[in-house]
């Protein structure tokens, strides 16, 4: 990464000199100049470029033997005429362009041909521009080719109002050009530097005063790894919200004075290494929203703490978002429960949510197994439904509970360590709804159960507005279960749902529906009958 001070008198004002290291796009590829020089036999100045698309170059730096710089992939490198790229622009000439106000010399002149008053109109518009220029809060100038801060101080005499910038997709090279820019703006809260690859600045504490305010900071898609963003984070001493994906970023180091005031922190699309190392940002004071979206998570272990106790860890964590995982075991949400704060989950395209019979079944078993969620897959957990859940929960597992140990007698019953493992709250649901009785266990069991399914179309009799709905559930499927699937499909407000039927063997009769605990079979509703909603 080097240019020669006998090759600076060949170069042409199109290549600036401190070409090496800066960002270029050349028939919209990107790349990073790694190289300014000549490149024997051929005549004249050439550019060694590393190529963000792999795909887009011949080789790795190295010319008929000749190795002139390294690329980190073997095809992703080439060497190109200086006249054939775009270095890019300052940031005010792009939000310029982007207000229309460029190349107005010569509007004057045009428009001393006509009427005096469509002259004047034209100046007033430029002015009225500008002053919004000047009062902007708002700014994106994504995909716009902004490499740099322009003049001194300009940015902050023509827009010194922004409060969040959109700088994604553009050709900045190091986050000493970022701080250019953003020293001259004291009131910015929010940055987005999408798809620009920064390098990282020789001592970041020196950059604080750039970001002295920034409160949100997006870095998605910029090739960083976490180790980089640890070395990078004195610079941010304010930041709340780090959003990293897209990063193939694996591993996870301990921050140590850093990033202490984060409230939410997104590493989703990056493929961790396990989730061993979420313990290392586990103790991290404030942070209250963790999105881990389709990272290969399978597993994690909160190991300071036993089954049925609360983990030290994520002190402040009240979401997370583990969708498109490989989450197969119910310890993982057994884990779950050991967090204090907890209370909105997403866990979608999970295997553990296809493994049971049907999504229905899977979510009630995991709003009986974390006692604090109140928001499940984006829909609120209502009183009853969660009642109906850890009901049923504790029915479906009591002979399981009787077999290892425990018993309707509170001084008799001593559950194994095992299946307190397995079922850390049953416990607490004993203590909140006592033991299940004989008469509740000999029933049936769901999983058990080779189901019958049926053919159900849902009628709301007193709400015009909603269309009736059909669906083909199981026979053993419980009243609360029922219940739980039509709050998510009508979308109804906080109050008990009343459920009656109606079937053509019995016209003009509807039937009450009383008991959340019993399955369908139990009111013999067969294939092709209707359920009717009520609420109030």
């Amino acid at each position: 990464m080097t240019i020669l001070n006998a090759q600076l008198a060949n170069m042409t004002d199109s290549v600036p000199c401190d070409a090496v290291g800066r960002r270029i796009i050349c028939d919209g590829e990107k790349g990073t100049v790694l190289f300014v020089g000549n490149v024997p036999p051929t005549a004249g100045l050439w550019l060694g470029v590393e190529w963000d698309n792999p795909e887009r170059g011949k080789h790795d730096g190295s010319n008929e033997g000749v190795r002139y710089f390294k690329s980190r992939h073997p095809t992703s490198a080439s060497f190109i005429r200086p006249k054939k790229v775009n270095f890019g622009v300052d940031l005010l000439t792009a939000l310029k362009r982007r207000y229309d106000l460029e190349d107005n010399q010569g509007y004057t002149e045009k428009m001393t041909v006509g009427k005096t008053e469509v002259q004047m109109v034209g100046f007033q518009s430029v002015s009225e521009k500008q002053s919004q220029l000047h009062k902007l809060e708002v700014v994106s100038v994504k995909g716009s080719d902004v490499s740099s801060a322009g003049q001194d101080n300009e940015i902050q005499q023509t827009t010194p109002n922004i409060v969040l910038l959109n700088l994604s997709e553009n050709l900045l090279s190091s986050w000493d050009r970022v701080a250019d820019i953003t020293r001259q703006l004291t009131k910015l809260k929010a940055l987005e530097l999408r798809g620009n690859r920064l390098s990282i600045p020789a001592n970041p504490s020196s950059l604080t005063h750039a970001f002295a305010n920034l409160k949100e900071l997006a870095l998605n898609k910029t090739g960083v790894n976490w180790s980089e963003v640890l070395e990078c984070a004195p610079m941010w001493p304010a930041l709340e919200e780090l959003y990293l994906s897209d990063n193939s970023i694996t591993d996870l180091q301990k921050p140590v004075h850093v990033l202490q005031s984060l409230t939410l922190l997104d590493l989703s699309n990056n493929p961790l290494s396990g989730g061993e190392q979420l313990k290392n940002i586990g103790y991290l004071p404030r942070l209250n929203k963790l999105l881990l979206t389709n990272t290969g998570l399978s597993s994690i272990h909160f190991d300071d703490v036993g089954p049925g106790c609360k983990t030290a860890m994520f002190p402040s964590l009240e979401f997370l978002a583990v969708d498109n995982n490989n989450i197969s075991q119910w310890s993982f949400v057994n884990e779950l429960e050991k967090l204090q704060s907890l209370q909105k989950l997403s866990c979608l395209n999970n295997p553990l949510m296809s493994a049971e019979r049907n999504a229905e079944t899977a979510q009630q078993l995991i709003i009986a197994k974390i006692g604090k969620l109140q928001v499940l897959n984006k829909s609120e957990i209502l009183s009853d439904e969660r009642r109906g859940a850890e009901l049923d929960y504790r029915k479906i597992f009591g002979k399981e509970w009787l077999e290892a140990g425990g018993n309707q007698d509170p001084e008799k019953n001593r559950p194994s360590e095992a299946f307190t493992a397995q079922h850390p709250r049953y416990q607490i649901l004993i203590e909140k709804y006592g033991a299940p009785e004989d008469g509740e266990l000999k029933e049936q069991q769901p999983f058990a159960l080779k189901n019958q399914l049926l053919t159900i179309t849902f009628k709301c009799p007193d709400r015009d507005e909603k269309k009736p709905i059909e669906k083909k559930l199981p026979d053993s499927m419980t009243i609360q279960k029922v219940k739980g699937l039509l709050y998510r499909l009508l979308k109804v407000p906080g109050s008990e749902l009343k459920l009656t039927y109606t079937s053509s063997k019995m016209e003009g009769k509807e039937i009450e529906i009383d008991n959340d605990l019993k399955p369908l079979q139990f009111y013999s509703i067969e294939d092709g009958d209707s359920v009717l909603v009520r609420w109030s």
